[in-house]
């Protein structure tokens, strides 16, 4: 499954991967998704926002009472050169799991379902989870529709060049309805597990978290003729909040990051007239978000103000912390603990997720495999082969402990 997922995306300059939604890259990975069900004469289902669905002992969802199915999976696309192991780790995981289930011989007593969920990054329209978050009603459609990637072209235009019918997506209460609980493996984004010597963890939270664009709106310029003090440069105000998100994110042990800027004219000799960024922000605790975020747009406030330089920030998305439903991930830690001679870590995490979008409507639990550089959405991503197979293990004895009693 790996050598077939390898080529996928992949751009030969930087070694990682551009799987972004409702693109040719997406399409394929979509046919392989495909695929692998029907070759394990799995009930295929593409639902009205573009997941993908495979059941085993039901024809779709439809065959399903509410609250029976015990589902797993992840995502395939990626953020632009991320790595090969986020998302599809834990979409290869659930094919294999369901291989080593027949294997063993288990007979699920549920109705068992591999996901796919469709632009779980948000590398192309700028908002994380769309999939998941349209069938669990958490985003509108309405506001799906409004999205708009870097080049201008709109969701619906995007996927309706997929050949997705965009004025089928919202909310799939009863799709979700049916779902008992909800496993998500996935690849640890952090060092907890290769610290503490362990191949599998269990995942406790997800930090609250979100994304906020900053405007910065000064006055275009000739850089070789403007005398520094009357100009009007954004770009200072914008770099100065950079260094600013950094102080406020040591100072309360969160994170905060810009990791996406854009600039206009965006020429060489030109003083910008407007600096866009984008600012990442993550904490353990909601109050500390707060603080981290308040403490930077008072610092982008003050200085756009002295730099004579207009400022608007827009929160675009943002997530609260996600506490998975402790009896399941308990469930978990005791199918887990019967094979080892120490308990299962059970581990936080910074990162977002399908399972945390989930959560608020749908019993879920996550499992982590890890990754010993601990560097994500890089091409350095990585895991140890020994590693993912116990991953694959862990959630076949997950899977057998839920479905096959």
């Amino acid at each position: 499954m790996w050598e077939e997922l390898r080529p996928l995306g992949r751009d030969s300059s930087s070694g990682g991967y551009r799987r972004f939604a409702w693109t040719g890259a997406d399409t394929d990975c979509r046919a392989w998704f495909r695929a692998q069900a029907e070759a394990r004469g799995l009930a295929y289902e593409l639902d009205r926002n573009g997941n993908q669905w495979a059941w085993l002992g039901v024809t779709g969802h439809q065959d399903v009472a509410p609250g029976e199915a015990v589902v797993t999976g992840s995502h395939l696309d990626s953020v632009p050169d991320g790595g090969a192991f986020d998302g599809p780790l834990g979409v290869v995981s659930s094919f294999a799991a369901l291989d080593e289930l027949r294997g063993r011989g288990a007979e699920p007593t549920r109705p068992l379902a591999i996901v796919n969920f469709g632009d779980e990054e948000g590398a192309r329209f700028g908002l994380a989870c769309v999939g998941s978050r349209l069938s669990a009603g958490a985003l509108t459609a309405e506001a799906a529709h409004r999205l708009r990637d870097g080049d201008g072209v709109t969701l619906p235009q995007a996927m309706e060049r997929a050949g997705h019918d965009p004025e089928a997506i919202g909310p799939d209460p009863e799709r979700l309805a049916t779902i008992g609980a909800f496993v998500e493996l996935h690849v640890e984004q952090g060092r907890a597990l290769d610290l503490s010597g362990d191949p599998v963890g269990i995942a406790s939270a997800i930090w609250p978290h979100g994304r906020w664009r900053f405007d910065f709106r000064g006055e275009a310029n000739h850089a070789g003729t403007t005398r520094l003090e009357d100009r009007r440069d954004p770009m200072l105000s914008y770099a100065a909040t950079v260094l600013a998100a950094r102080e406020q994110a040591r100072l309360t042990g969160a994170l905060a990051t810009f990791g996406k800027v854009s600039v206009e004219p965006n020429g060489v000799n030109a003083i910008p007239s407007l600096v866009r960024g984008w600012l990442d922000a993550r904490a353990a605790g909601q109050d500390t978000l707060d603080t981290v975020i308040t403490g930077i747009e008072r610092a982008a406030a003050e200085r756009a103000a002295r730099d004579g330089v207009d400022l608007d920030v827009v929160r675009e998305s943002f997530t609260p912390v996600v506490e998975f439903q402790h009896a399941l991930r308990d469930e978990l830690g005791a199918l887990l603990g019967k094979k080892s001679e120490r308990p299962v870590p059970v581990l936080g995490t910074g990162a977002g997720h399908d399972a945390g979008i989930l959560s608020a409507t749908v019993p879920t639990a996550m499992l982590f495999v890890r990754n010993p550089t601990g560097v994500s959405h890089s091409p350095a991503e990585a895991a140890a082969e020994d590693d993912c197979v116990a991953g694959v293990t862990a959630l076949a004895d997950v899977l057998e402990g839920l479905a096959c009693r």
